[in-house]
């Protein structure tokens, strides 16, 4: 077991690796960083600084070197180096040192604050959303594919797979416009809801900030549509081939209840296939959420992501793509461990 995991950990850095080269290399030549800080205006030798400062003087090759020890967690760094950007992490060495530290993303072009800052500051209210998303795909999706298997061929599993076939076929952005018009400002006098907003809203007197869970229902349904009609299909067609198995005739036999038989035998079975969605669309909805985020104004990695691509804010959009490639790696591996829970199968192999 220790063995696997360490070879899937082995897999994930060098996923990593090939993310890191991607990104670095996708925004070569769209554009001058220093003309995007300083403007169309400044004078050539301040833009000459700052291309010194980021490293835009130096070779492809080098930039490349350079940003991949910033981001590594073990890198070498000079003591200067440390000071200026900050580093927190554990060093040893004299002038060149080598350590292991918080990847370093660098610093936005256009807020000056660090990429990291950035992104943890947005995390939560993605991790909010993507985890409604995927509960509500789980509440929903479940019981119906297991009301669909049991009861097959009737208009309740024909209902069923019409539903989800609609879920799979809508793209999330379209289902976003219609949901946030018609629930969040066509019948808002009977909803309560609005079309855009975030998990905590600052108001007046002292700027507060409060809790707003109501902002998240319609963000939430909407990112869960898609995941829900996965699980609805996988559910159903898992079940019934689990209900043909010898095993189930033989409870049947015993005498077990029918309810017994279903949730007990039969579900625990049939969840393998199901679990694989539920872990796969969780990372996909931590790494897709961006125009759900967007089209509802709420503060996300998403949202913080597309409004630094409209500024060429590019390390903000690279230490993106990075944050959202490791959880959707980690979240893999989580899956991995939850098989050998539910089906002790995968454990003993």
């Amino acid at each position: 077991m220790i063995g696997y995991f360490t070879k899937r950990m082995i897999y994930g850095l060098l996923v990593m690796l090939g993310v890191v080269v991607l990104v670095f290399f996708l925004f070569q030549g769209f554009g001058d960083p220093s003309r995007l800080i300083l403007g169309q205006s400044a004078d050539a030798a301040t833009r000459d600084n700052i291309r010194k400062e980021l490293y835009l003087d130096q070779p492809v090759w080098k930039q490349f070197a350079l940003y991949l020890n910033d981001v590594s967690p073990v890198a070498v760094h000079t003591q200067e180096e440390i000071d200026k950007k900050q580093l927190k992490g554990w060093f040893v060495g004299g002038d060149t040192k080598v350590g292991l530290k918080v990847p370093y993303l660098r610093r936005s072009y256009q807020t000056k604050k660090e990429v990291w800052q950035v992104l943890m500051e947005a995390l939560p209210g993605t991790l909010v959303l993507a985890l409604a998303a995927i509960l509500i795909a789980i509440a929903i999706g479940i019981p119906l594919g297991v009301i669909a298997a049991v009861k097959k061929d009737t208009w309740m599993d024909t209902s069923a797979i019409f539903a989800s076939v609609l879920g799979i076929s809508a793209p999330s952005f379209f289902m976003g416009i219609i949901i946030a018009y018609l629930f969040g400002f066509v019948l808002s006098d009977y909803t309560g809801l609005g079309m855009t907003g975030t998990l905590f809203d600052t108001t007046p007197p002292g700027w507060h900030r409060e809790l707003q869970l109501r902002n998240l229902i319609l963000p939430s349904f909407t990112l869960g549509i898609r995941p829900l009609a996965i699980i609805t299909q996988l559910t159903r067609g898992s079940m019934l081939d689990v209900l043909n198995q010898d095993y189930i005739r033989t409870a049947y036999a015993k005498g077990l209840s029918r309810r017994s038989v279903i949730l007990k035998h039969a579900l625990r079975n049939a969840l393998n296939p199901v679990i694989t969605a539920i872990t796969g669309w969780f990372a996909e909805l931590l790494a897709g959420a961006f125009f759900v985020e967007y089209i509802f104004g709420w503060k996300g990695i998403g949202k913080v992501t597309v409004d630094a691509l409209e500024k060429l804010d590019f390390p903000v959009v690279m230490g993106s793509v990075l944050i959202t490639s490791f959880f959707f790696i980690l979240v893999n591996i989580l899956a991995d461990m939850l098989y050998g829970v539910v089906d002790p199968r995968v454990r003993l192999q």
